[in-house]
């Protein structure tokens, strides 16, 4: 799934391939992409783009006067930029979700991978109005140290669930919650709230120090090179039975309904092996 570097990168680069362009038009492709319809989708028609930005993994294309179209990427949806479109009709079959068309013929693509469909479009006057963006936490790079212990004293949450809570921390999702975690030497299972501020510190050092680090990956990415120096840069998450770089032991993984999480027993629980007992209620 993207997140916070990979969907800050693409709001940065949507934005300069939009600078002085119009929206010529916005094909919804998929009937399950569009998830409001007012103001409808053609309401963006015409309308000068202002920018692209994020709201925690929520890219949000602004335009001049007119209404926002907020798209969620989900776990397998990705943007591609277009210098141009075939003449013919795209196809509704397919990846294709969403397609984003300026004045001067260019745009992008939005695709999502596999059978499951959850990328989602919005059309509103507010980004504040899109459910998902209304209940963001604080975004996790603006996110102070203080700030961060008080958010885990009030939490009843493993770690791994801790960071991964939107309504907690907008932009860290399964990949980095593992990278964070691995940085700080601290157990996924471990309680937020029985953090001492030794550790805090130390969580909230790792945090600014891999999204960062990913960050500054990302926009030096080649086009079409997100997903591969995303994957290129990470220490333990999908590296199961592989060495830890920090300390040669075998990165493990605990395995759940949907997802897993990878880490390290030498440098996050003390050479314990979490048991694997797939509850999938550990993670949202």
């Amino acid at each position: 799934m993207p997140e916070l570097p990979e969907v800050q990168a693409l709001a940065e680069r949507m934005t300069t391939a939009c600078a002085g362009r119009t929206l010529a038009r916005v094909d919804a492709l998929s009937v399950q992409v569009l998830k409001t319809f007012d103001p409808p989708v053609h309401a963006l028609h015409g309308l000068p783009v202002r920018e692209v930005g994020r709201h925690g993994k929520f890219l949000d294309l602004a335009t001049e006067g007119g209404p926002h179209l907020v798209v969620h990427l989900a776990r397998a949806g990705w943007v591609h930029e277009r210098a141009s479109f075939p003449a013919e009709p795209p196809s509704r079959r397919g990846p294709l979700a969403l397609r984003i068309v300026l004045d001067d013929g260019s745009g992008f693509d939005l695709t999502e991978q596999g059978t499951t469909k959850r990328l989602a479009a919005y059309v509103v006057t507010d980004p504040q109005l899109v459910p998902g963006i209304a209940r963001l936490g604080p975004d996790a790079l603006a996110v102070t140290a203080q700030e961060l212990g008080a958010l885990a004293g009030g939490a009843r949450q493993r770690l791994k669930t801790f960071l991964t809570d939107q309504a907690v921390m907008a932009g860290i999702g399964n990949a980095y919650s593992d990278e964070i975690l691995h940085a700080a030497r601290l157990s996924p299972y471990a309680m937020a709230s029985a953090l001492k501020e030794e550790q805090v510190e130390r969580l909230h050092a790792a945090v600014r120090q891999v999204l960062g680090t990913a960050l500054e990956h990302a926009r030096s990415a080649p086009p079409g090179g997100l997903k591969s120096e995303k994957k290129a840069g990470l220490a333990v998450h999908g590296r199961a039975g592989e060495r830890c770089p920090a300390c040669g032991d075998t990165v493990r993984s605990v395995n759940f309904a949907d997802s897993s999480l990878q880490y390290c027993p030498t440098c996050q629980t003390g050479g314990r092996t979490l048991a694997d007992r797939r509850l999938s209620r550990l993670l949202k």
